[in-house]
């Protein structure tokens, strides 16, 4: 009896203790507007993409994927033309893949050119044990979230808001 008392007491808890689902924010936020690239695709060749970051500043100085350029919210006339003359494809990230989706919307449309999302973003990349550089270059575990809300969707690294 008091067995059974202790599960029903502790049945609440347990999906308050787990952390986040990245899966169902997703298909709570996004379209699907733009086709996901998994974290393991991207590693595979990420020579082969233009990698772009669409978080804000101080969040890319805390850490981002190895050889991703920063483009915060905005698509720029002068950085649009330099991306126009690459043959790469674009994937663009953020902290989960929110974010990105709407920015790859509108770099999708004023370029033409393929645009991917990073499934999970740079969450799933660190989750998946792939290695993110500070504004230094050096290879860090801290990783900003964003807000203190947004760290429950990060497993593994040291997050900062």
């Amino acid at each position: 009896m008091k067995f059974k008392l202790l599960v029903v007491l502790l049945i609440p808890f347990i999906g308050f203790c787990q952390k986040k689902s990245i899966d169902k924010l997703l298909d709570t936020y996004n379209t699907r507007s733009i086709p996901y690239i998994s974290v393991q695709q991207l590693k595979m060749n990420t020579e082969a993409f233009a990698i772009l970051d669409t978080r804000k500043k101080e969040e890319f100085d805390v850490s981002h994927l190895p050889g991703a350029v920063w483009v915060g919210e905005k698509t720029e006339d002068a950085f649009l033309d330099s991306l126009m003359n690459s043959k790469k494809p674009v994937v663009v990230y953020c902290s989960v893949g929110i974010r990105s989706e709407d920015f790859g919307e509108k770099l999708a449309r004023k370029t033409g050119k393929t645009v991917n999302n990073l499934y999970g973003g740079i969450f799933a990349w660190k989750d998946a044990g792939f290695k993110i550089v500070d504004a230094k270059g050096k290879t860090t575990q801290k990783v900003h979230t964003f807000s203190k809300n947004w760290e429950d969707y990060l497993r593994t690294g040291i997050p900062v808001h």
